[in-house]
């Protein structure tokens, strides 16, 4: 659900930035105030991990589509809101920046409709409120199916309305949405599965991670375990996730399906065409230009210097190389990227937290 710059007018753009500026902005503020040092290297291999999966696209059987996991419940359900929205927002900051999944202008599109939305609306409104204790209950696993399928759609009507109001695509209203609705129901059950098993396995090896809110944590997790043992338990979970991230992004993202995602699929059921165009203002024209510059690897994939694809053809905007190689390299080097931004940023707000002494 990755939207593109030509989807979007620059209006529609600047505004979603700007709010996704002070969505970021709150959660670092809160995050500086409660920031528990433990939870950094979580932070970092969750989103190594979040930016790994993302690449795994699976097949929607008798559409032609696929889809993706957001991952924003996962992260939301082990970090907490702020934490969580920030580890989301990082991933797709990486994506966007270095691999040109996502245009730029859309960033903050991106940020809102992956981040926000499961982070600060459908954890809180749907999840906790229906929750059980014990996340491997059947009532937790429902609630953790309706807030990632509602996270969708909300996710995926935000799309429609961000492209609608922007004009620049040609996209009727109605045709759209109700293309949109059902394919990301179907990727939302998909999600929903693998978010359920997910915190299944974390909740069996670490229970205090998903039965307690990070802010609790600090006051009850010595009544959970003993602190050398829960710090083993951490240091093997953050192994076997980073090794499950470095495997999916190095190997299994060969088998990822080749169809369409679901906004790709929508798109073109609804305009007959493959992709929208590119509108030639400048701010796009820019951008577009920046994205070139930056993205080393774009679509995942090398780049090819003479400007066409393996098979001859001109290839626009990102000009890729496909092959096995180039698909190991990106999803390794931007998981292990995405790992170090966002335990960068993680530290620095720990370092800034603490109060300066008076001489």
């Amino acid at each position: 659900m990755h939207m593109a710059d030509a989807l979007l007018s620059p209006e529609v753009g600047g505004v979603m930035w700007v709010a996704t500026a002070g969505a970021i902005a709150f959660s670092a503020q809160k995050l500086k105030k409660q920031a528990d040092p433990g939870k950094i290297p979580l932070m970092g291999v969750m989103g190594a991990f979040i930016f790994a999966a993302q690449m795994i696209n699976f097949a929607i059987p008798g559409t032609g589509s696929s889809g993706h996991i957001g991952g924003g419940m996962i992260l939301v359900m082990l970090l907490g809101p702020s934490a969580g929205f920030l580890t989301i927002a990082s991933v797709l900051i990486v994506q966007a920046v270095f691999f040109a999944d996502g245009g730029l202008l859309a960033l903050g599109c991106n940020i809102f409709n992956m981040g926000v939305i499961p982070c600060f609306l459908t954890f809180p409104l749907i999840y906790k409120k229906f929750k059980d204790n014990k996340p491997y209950s059947l009532r937790s696993m429902a609630a953790i199916m309706a807030a990632v399928i509602i996270a969708l759609q909300l996710g995926a009507f935000s799309v429609v309305l961000e492209t609608v109001f922007s004009g620049v695509s040609g996209v009727g209203f109605y045709d759209f949405l109700l293309l949109m609705q059902p394919i990301h129901l179907a990727i939302g059950v998909v999600e929903g599965l693998i978010t359920i098993a997910v915190i299944n396995f974390l909740a069996k090896a670490r229970p205090d991670l998903i039965e307690q809110g990070p802010a609790r944590q600090n006051e009850q997790s010595a009544a959970v375990t003993a602190p050398t043992t829960k710090k083993i338990r951490t240091r093997i979970i953050i192994a076997i996730v980073l090794g499950t991230a470095l495997l999916t992004a190095g190997i299994v993202s060969w088998f990822a399906s080749s169809d369409p995602d679901g906004l790709e699929w929508a798109f073109f059921h609804t305009t007959g065409k493959e992709e929208p165009s590119q509108p030639q203002d400048d701010l796009h024209r820019s951008l577009q230009a920046i994205q070139e510059t930056t993205a080393v690897l774009p679509d995942y994939n090398f780049k090819n210097r003479e400007g066409t694809t393996a098979h001859g053809e001109t290839a626009e905007p990102a000009t890729v190389h496909s092959s096995n190689n180039g698909t190991s390299l990106a999803g390794i080097v931007g998981s292990l990227l995405t790992l170090v931004l966002i335990t960068s940023a993680a530290l620095l707000l720990k370092i800034i937290r603490k109060p300066r002494t008076r001489k």
